[in-house]
């Protein structure tokens, strides 16, 4: 068993993720067409057997592996997504990550998330780092495809200036590292999508919830987590207050 610190081992487990995906990219192992598919599989049986090995007694829920149900008795889950934006990863941008996120009694307690075509990884055990003075106009990050009705509605509310990008892994850690103040995001996701990113931006001092300012819970038996909120804390009550008005956009 390793005697890293829970974090240390997200932190170790997530560059280990990065550099076999950042390998994979420039190597051209596979045919482009195959990219996505063999990053999603071969940084999950990476990412499974580092954590086995690492801590044989906990439990993980992956996207990409078979979930059966006998974590939700177990206090302690690593949540994984070993390749989030997987057609960022396919199109070789820059916006795709590895999530390794530790839920303790559903509490996003520990994670790490890479960003490896940057060579960036974040942890919650960094140095907590002041935030710039907020903009006059708060940038926030939505999705490069589909930004939800809410979320337009939401930034044309608060006069917000849209940041399109790819995986929620770069959106959050955008705001994280200060280039973005806000992301919203209404159009589904499972926990493995924001787990790690929520425990690294509550470790970072951001607000994160869902977006009717509920907690975020992991390690419920249906993974579904479609929505979340993460922010820094002096736009929160003001973003949560314009979902609200425009929660007849929803499903």
């Amino acid at each position: 068993m390793s005697q890293q610190t829970d974090a240390q081992l997200a932190r170790s487990v997530a560059l280990a993720a990065a550099e076999l995906l950042r390998d994979l990219c420039v190597t051209g192992a596979c045919p482009d067409a195959e990219l996505g598919d063999r990053g999603d599989t071969d940084a999950n049986t990476l990412i499974l057997r580092l954590l086995h090995e690492a801590r044989p007694d906990d439990y993980v829920l992956s996207e990409e592996a078979a979930d059966d149900g006998l974590r939700c008795a177990a206090r302690r889950v690593w949540v994984v997504d070993p390749l989030d934006g997987t057609r960022e990863f396919r199109e070789r941008r820059e916006d795709w990550a590895v999530h390794i996120g530790l839920a303790i009694d559903g509490v996003p307690v520990t994670g790490a998330v890479a960003l490896p075509a940057v060579q960036r990884v974040f942890a919650t055990d960094d140095p907590r780092q002041p935030f710039a003075a907020a903009p006059q106009r708060p940038r926030m990050v939505v999705s490069r495809s589909r930004a939800h009705p809410v979320v337009l509605a939401v930034a044309e509310a608060i006069g917000a200036e849209l940041v399109p990008m790819g995986s929620a892994g770069a959106k959050a850690m955008a705001v994280v590292q200060g280039d973005a103040e806000i992301y919203l995001h209404a159009g589904g996701q499972y926990e493995w999508d924001n787990c790690a990113p929520v425990a690294v931006a509550l470790a970072a001092g951001l607000f994160a919830s869902r977006i009717d300012g509920s907690p975020l819970v992991y390690n419920c038996r249906d993974p579904l987590l479609p929505d979340l909120l993460i922010c820094r804390r002096e736009y929160a009550e003001h973003v949560l207050t314009a979902v609200a008005a425009a929660t007849h956009l929803l499903p």
